[in-house]
């Protein structure tokens, strides 16, 4: 391959590529929880996708390789919570390995059909899933609105060049 003036040597297909080129995509944080057999589960996503709005349909990708997955693979219902600026710690949280993500730190409560529901985020929704769609090591969650509230207050979290950043005027 050869070099384009003023867009750099391409590369070839490869996993850094894509996380190198997507750590370039602002996104917005949510987090997915999940009622679990030993408990809640949950982790920090910036793949959460509108859908179709009839039915109210959302999309998200989780890895299987995730600790959240073998609950999410069961589950019947998950939380879906959009984060407000003022939560890059409870993102964080979630995001983390091996954190205590419904510790005494997280505000939540059990929420409709099951689904933890995170306190003071902008907006939240429970919904049923309808369908886990292989994609290399991850699996696309296709997932009905059933409930949510979207009058929370603030601004989003975004997710830019592996940080957590609000938004600037």
């Amino acid at each position: 391959m050869t070099a384009t003036p003023g867009l750099g040597t391409p590369q070839i297909a490869s996993p850094d590529l894509l996380r190198s080129t997507f750590r370039r995509h602002a996104a917005g944080v949510a987090v997915i929880t999940a009622r679990g057999a030993s408990g809640p589960v949950g982790f920090t996503a910036t793949s959460l996708t509108s859908v179709s709005a009839d039915p109210p349909l959302v999309s998200f990708g989780i890895g299987t390789g995730a600790s959240s997955w073998p609950a999410v693979a069961e589950a019947d219902h998950v939380g879906v919570h959009i984060l407000g600026e003022h939560q890059s710690d409870l993102a964080a949280t979630f995001a983390r390995s091996g954190a205590d993500r419904f510790g005494a730190a997280t505000a939540w409560r059990d929420g409709p059909e099951g689904a933890p529901v995170l306190d003071d985020v902008l907006a939240w929704l429970v919904c049923r899933i309808v369908g886990r769609v292989p994609a290399g090591d991850h699996r696309i969650v296709l997932a009905e609105v059933v409930v949510g509230d979207p009058s929370g207050a603030g601004r989003p979290l975004l997710y830019h060049q592996g940080r957590f950043h609000g938004l600037r005027d």
